[in-house]
């Protein structure tokens, strides 16, 4: 299956309750310690569950645990949504 563009989106422009497949992390050193220790991971699914009131952080699904992340740091997390 060849992806385009629509396949593909950072982790924070997926809507909540859609399962994504992580396709790469590109973030700075100090904080990809931080999510891989989270268990996000390449090739990993996780699905966004709620958002706070004022609309950051999020709380997301991975791996039957529920972590949340502030949308500056879930920008750096490509994924392509699952149907």
């Amino acid at each position: 299956m060849v992806k385009t563009m629509n396949d593909v989106c950072t982790l924070n422009n997926l809507p909540l309750y859609k399962s994504g497949l992580i396709l790469s992390i590109k973030c700075k050193d100090y904080l990809i310690n931080r999510i891989f220790d989270m268990g996000i991971l390449e090739n990993t699914m996780i699905k966004p569950l709620y958002r706070s009131p004022f609309g950051d952080p999020t709380a997301y699904l991975v791996k039957n645990t529920v972590i949340a992340l502030r949308e500056k740091d879930s920008k750096y997390i490509t994924v392509t949504p699952i149907n």
